[in-house]
């Protein structure tokens, strides 16, 4: 949660050559913000929709660049589809998160921004599941690690787990 997905993701994307679909962004796009799904409809509610997207979005064919919401590995379904992809899980600190996202968009985080920490530990067994290779985004630049996840996407094989 926090960890730059979005940024990240359309810079690999670029250096890649390949389209760049946030999964977060096709949730809003068809059901409105994901503050509003989460109080009107509850967190079940979102994390069903959730995989819906990420399932149609795994499902079209070609090279690209998909980034998930921080909690879409808690599915189950969601993490049965990432074993057949190649995941990056991207990784920062609770301080880095406060000093840049915005709170009043993460409905985890709104009331308590000290929430981060115990929510990563309780996914962390979910992330280390679904991940191929892991990325600080704290310690480098942009720039950088999108270069680095690039080359790494262009040399990675899954192996099947």
């Amino acid at each position: 949660m926090a960890a730059g997905k979005t940024s990240l993701g359309k810079r690999v994307s670029r250096e890649l050559g390949v389209p760049f679909i946030d999964t977060d962004a096709v949730i809003v796009r068809r059901h409105g913000p994901i503050t509003e799904i989460f109080a009107r409809r509850g967190e079940e509610e979102f994390r069903r929709i959730e995989a819906e997207v990420i399932a149609e979005e795994l499902a079209v064919p070609g090279g690209r660049v998909v980034a998930l919401g921080g909690g879409a590995v808690i599915t189950e379904r969601t993490r049965a589809l990432l074993a057949q992809y190649p995941v990056v899980l991207l990784m920062t600190t609770q301080e880095a998160v406060l000093r840049t996202a915005n709170l009043s968009r993460r409905p985890l985080l709104r009331d308590d921004p000290q929430a981060w920490g115990r929510i990563l530990e309780e996914r962390r067994p979910f992330y280390e599941e679904v991940a191929d290779v892991t990325y600080r985004t704290d310690r480098a630049t942009k720039e950088q690690l999108a270069r680095r996840v690039a080359q790494w996407a262009r040399s990675f094989r899954k192996e099947p787990r």
